[in-house]
């Protein structure tokens, strides 16, 4: 068993440092095919169907890795557009605040003389422009 033991230790290390996922099926599916025909004696059957465990956990754990990583992105795009929209939001308060602070208002009348705008006549009156500088 302790010869058993080695070679799966060696197979789950280079796994584990494996970056393409054809590399770590070959690994896992070798590592399975070894169990098997370990465990079995030898058996033909039983050794396929270890390589084909293998495979299949090393394809569930690249599926597993996929969603994860898609999980993540999609964590980090939201937050990138709230992060854009807060800094539009704090962007507009600065200038609002920037606008509201007028180091001097000057008030001019302006008088408007009688004026008759389609067919309404208006009556002579006196406005005052805002002049902010």
């Amino acid at each position: 068993m302790k010869a058993t033991i080695i070679p799966l230790a060696l197979v789950t290390l280079l796994t584990g440092c494996a970056a393409t996922r054809p590399i770590s099926d070959v690994a896992l599916g070798a590592g399975g095919a070894y169990l098997g025909h370990e465990l079995s004696d030898g058996d033909p059957l039983t050794t396929a169907a270890g390589a084909a465990g293998g495979v299949i956990v090393s394809e569930t754990l690249h599926y597993a890795a996929g969603r994860q990583a898609e999980k993540a992105f999609a964590t980090g795009y939201d937050k990138g557009r709230s992060d854009a929209v807060k800094q539009q939001y704090w962007l507009y308060v600065a200038m609002q605040h920037q606008r509201n602070q007028v180091n001097s208002v000057r008030l001019y009348p302006v008088q408007l003389p009688e004026q008759r705008i389609e067919g309404v006549t208006f009556q002579p009156s006196t406005k005052l422009l805002r002049i902010e500088e």
